[in-house]
């Protein structure tokens, strides 16, 4: 009998990490459900790149900082399941998409720390709530949070204080989701080149030379090394693996 599809769906990630790991999710075997809060055309080259692989994907629009349309993308969630893999659920979800921003402690404003907020935990936790009833028993869940939790860097209060609430959650989640198999786990990447805060370890050379410095394996993450580890962690291999916060930063700050 052949073994049924394994589905992923990996949010943001029409760019940067969330592209690299649908990319590689697909070249191991796996089917994908992206999203997109914005840049449709780039959303469409990861379909028809996973394509290019041998796997299906489907690209679908999702906001996480608006909680009221999550019923709406659960509805077309089920939609592409039923009309691509004739299934009513599916096997990995991926929560990656995030914002960042930095400020010192004293400047930051209610704006920023509530997009943080409202994006990096608040829609993660409520998006994952409303697809639960989708993620297949023996499932798993990887959310992305930051290096920044363990390694304190002036200017980031909000935004590893915001992670750092994503990696509570994570482990709350294996706990209550275990009697249905359901593993989650989260990864901790360090500096990666990707457009995220504006793209400063892509475009900052001084930001660069500072994370080089710091790095034992000398040179800033690139995203697909973060893709990577998360596809690794949703291989049949590492299912004992549950309640972890994997850190990928090649060894910083040493």
């Amino acid at each position: 009998m052949t073994a049924p599809d394994r589905i992923a769906l990996v949010t943001g990630a029409n760019r940067g990490v969330g592209r690299a790991t649908a990319l590689r999710l697909a070249e191991d075997g796996t089917d994908v459900i992206i999203t997109y809060r914005s840049h449709p055309d780039e959303a469409d080259a990861v379909v028809d790149a996973v394509a290019g692989l041998g796997r299906t994907a489907f690209a679908l629009p999702l906001d996480l900082s608006d909680l009221s349309a999550f019923g709406t993308f659960t509805g077309d969630v089920r939609r592409v399941l039923r009309d691509g893999w004739e299934r009513d659920t599916f096997d990995f979800l991926v929560n990656n998409a995030g914002v960042g921003a930095r400020a010192p402690f004293a400047e930051t404003t209610v704006e920023d720390f509530d997009q943080l907020m409202n994006v990096n935990f608040r829609g993660v936790y409520f998006l994952t709530q409303k697809l639960l009833p989708l993620i297949a028993d023996g499932g798993r869940i990887i959310n992305v949070s930051s290096g920044l939790t363990r390694t304190i860097v002036g200017d980031t209060s909000a935004y590893a204080s915001v992670k750092g609430a994503v990696e509570i959650l994570t482990r709350c989640l294996a706990k209550e989701l275990g009697p249905r198999g359901i593993t989650a786990n989260t990864v901790a990447p360090g500096a990666v080149a990707t457009d995220l805060g504006g793209g400063r370890f892509r475009d900052d050379a001084a930001e660069r030379a500072r994370v080089v410095a710091q790095t034992a394996l000398g040179r800033v993450g690139r995203p697909e090394d973060i893709g990577g580890v998360i596809a690794s962690l949703l291989s049949e291999h590492t299912g004992w693996i549950n309640a972890q916060t994997i850190e990928a930063s090649g060894g910083t700050p040493m």
